[in-house]
């Protein structure tokens, strides 16, 4: 009988040692997690505030492209005018055709000019566009990290009500995902997880 008594006992003992090492690990992990998902998480709003100057300056460069295209059909419908002008003006005195001539070549210039400036404009606005598709690929890295951490975090704590470790090792799977994403995410490399990512958006 004595003999029995030890053994719970000592079983008892065991799991209770268990129990604290397995809390302890736990509470570890969470505590690191928590902390590098704060980490994450300041770098994601910066990137997020630059991919929203990107987008404000594309709208705004597609805006001046636009105020562009404006003032180019305008000139050109101009040009137009006065080289019908020209061409039926046949009665013109030597100085108004001058001055009509003179027009012509401004509005002409004019019209150059404006193409010109809209082929830099685009390549300007194109060029934000790619630095916000380039932000939101980090951004994308980001939130896989956080879903992915966050669900790791619910399991660790699903696994200290339940004492499982297994549990564990299974919270360290989506921990692994969100931490090898938000790695990436931080040093810039193209680490990226399309379906995730997809699946999240």
């Amino acid at each position: 009988m004595a003999d029995i008594k030890d053994v719970i006992e000592d079983v008892v003992d065991k799991a209770g040692r268990s129990s604290d090492r397995l809390n302890s690990v736990i509470a570890l992990l969470v505590a690191v997690l928590a902390t590098v998902m704060a980490l994450f998480n300041v770098k994601d709003g910066n990137i997020v505030q630059a991919m929203a100057q990107a987008q404000a300056r594309s709208v705004n460069a597609w805006s001046y492209f636009q105020a562009k295209s404006t003032k180019q059909s305008l000139a050109e419908t101009i040009l137009d005018q006065l080289t019908f002008e020209r061409e039926r003006g046949a009665a013109l005195t030597p100085d108004a055709a001058a001055l009509l001539d003179k027009k012509i070549d401004l509005y002409r210039g004019k019209v150059s000019r404006y193409e010109s400036e809209k082929e830099d404009i685009k390549k300007e606005a194109e060029g934000y566009e790619k630095e916000y598709d380039r932000l939101n690929v980090h951004d994308d890295q980001f939130d896989i990290a956080e879903a992915g951490i966050t669900v790791a975090l619910a399991v660790l704590g699903i696994a200290a009500l339940t004492r499982r470790t297994w549990l564990v090792w299974f919270a360290l799977l989506f921990a692994g995902v969100g931490l090898a994403s938000g790695i990436a995410g931080f040093v810039g490399a193209d680490f990226h997880l399309d379906f995730i990512a997809n699946l999240l958006s």
